[in-house]
């Protein structure tokens, strides 16, 4: 019997990557000569890990991928593209009441998820639309953000806001917070087209038969997802963070869908405009023209 070839792969404990990645994971297609091992990290920590080029393939922030090109290149296909949606800035009304503010104009500070996410890149954008360049952003794990601003503070320090990712987009009226900005909907706004959040990234020194097979049998894994939704979805269900079957339903699809196949020219443009205006903005150091394979 052969040897495999290793694909390491790195993505998120969400359900939108579970559910994307179900048929590699559960052996339901045909992987040939490789052997997949999944690695799943918070996507702050799988960009940190790409610097290094850990993984032979991974999911990446578009916003990290500018300082990853000459390491990675994006593959086709395992977008999450915010159609008129995306992450969200979310306030708690009894603090801003307790400190007789009103957003955005009082902001002073908001918890961002990662400094290489998307999310953040977005938020730069907006507060620089706003007239807010110089609101203080603080990092801190995802997953705590929600806890944070209910309490109005971190590590004692006053906070006002924060950027939900994954499922707190869906959830977060549970925690008597409110949205502030939808950053999905403001970028649609101001460029017409969807924004792209993540993508899956591969390794540029792999060779070019064995990434052309490995993009392959990844758009394999997304599309038995998409032909088989609810054994997908019962899969992904065990990472969805509390989410009801419907909602996480409503996730995957936000996020799972026909960009998921294919960025598509639109998706292309969408990704190529997002470099383009974080260069302008000196949010990233240099101008990077997306690379698919």
């Amino acid at each position: 019997m052969l040897n495999k070839t290793l694909i390491r792969v790195g993505h998120s404990p969400d359900s939108d990557d579970a559910f994307m990645f179900h048929a590699l994971t559960n052996g339901k297609i045909d992987t040939g000569n490789y052997e997949f091992r999944h690695e799943l990290c918070p996507i702050e920590s799988l960009n940190r890990r790409a610097f290094h080029g850990e993984l032979e393939l991974t999911a990446v922030s578009v916003h990290a991928y500018a300082y990853l090109n000459d390491v990675y290149a994006l593959c086709h296909c395992g977008a999450s593209m915010g159609d008129k949606y995306g992450p969200i800035v979310v306030f708690s009304p009894k603090v801003r009441k307790e400190r007789g503010k009103k957003w955005p104009g009082d902001l002073e500070t908001i918890l961002i998820p990662g400094k290489l996410t998307t999310a953040t890149l977005v938020l730069k954008l907006w507060l620089e639309n706003i007239g807010k360049p110089n609101v203080r952003l603080i990092d801190v794990p995802f997953d705590s953000v929600f806890a944070h601003v209910q309490n109005g503070s971190f590590q004692g320090e006053p906070v006002d806001a924060g950027v939900v990712i994954h499922e707190g987009q869906l959830t977060y009226q549970r925690e008597n917070l409110e949205l502030l900005v939808d950053l999905g909907v403001w970028w649609m706004e101001q460029t017409g087209l969807p924004l792209p959040l993540g993508a899956n990234a591969i390794r540029r020194d792999l060779s070019g038969p064995v990434i052309s097979d490995v993009v392959r049998l990844l758009r394999g894994s997304i599309q038995y997802a998409l032909e088989h939704r609810d054994e997908a979805l019962d899969y992904a269900l065990q990472f969805g963070r509390d989410l009801k079957r419907d909602e996480a339903d409503t996730f995957v699809g936000m996020y799972v869908n026909d960009w998921t196949l294919d960025f598509g020219d639109v998706g292309r443009l969408a990704v190529k405009e997002l470099l383009k205006r974080a260069c302008d903005a000196k949010i990233v150091p240099k101008r990077v023209v997306p690379e698919f394979v």
